[in-house]
């Protein structure tokens, strides 16, 4: 047989209601709790197509130069000068000019400055497996 309406409120008395717990609060802002976060599943891509290389080797070398301290550096310092763009770093540069003339680790260093007409040159020298008076030659400076 079920218990009676009054013994089951005796029980409650006697056992307590059930308590909820309260939380403690430490902090005196309330921040709102953090809910369930989805990953996003675009319907269709935000970009037709994907972003262009900005500096590739034809970009970053400009031109060589072929004023007379150039050839002079040419022929002393196993050295190519070129003006290049003024956003390429050493190692761009390096790159490029190995790519481009086909010299695989050909260049040992790369110097550059900014010119008073605001374009960059750098003062590429080259290993000593690669002789600038042929490479110059091959590029068509001298």
């Amino acid at each position: 047989m079920a218990p009676s309406k009054a013994a089951k409120a005796a029980t409650q008395i006697k056992k307590g209601a059930g308590s909820k717990d309260v939380t403690k609060r430490t902090k005196v802002h309330f921040f709102r709790p953090k809910t369930l976060t989805l990953d996003k599943s675009p319907k269709y891509p935000r970009k037709s197509m994907p972003d262009r290389v900005k500096m590739d080797k034809h970009m970053i070398i400009k031109y060589p130069l072929t004023t007379e301290s150039a050839m002079k550096k040419i022929e002393d310092n196993n050295t190519l000068v070129f003006i290049v763009d003024v956003k390429a770093n050493k190692r761009q540069i390096k790159q490029a000019v190995s790519e481009l003339h086909d010299m695989a680790g050909g260049v040992q260093k790369v110097n550059t400055l900014i010119r008073p007409d605001g374009q960059k040159k750098a003062y590429v020298r080259l290993t000593q497996d690669f002789d600038a008076l042929d490479v110059a030659n091959r590029i068509g400076i001298i």
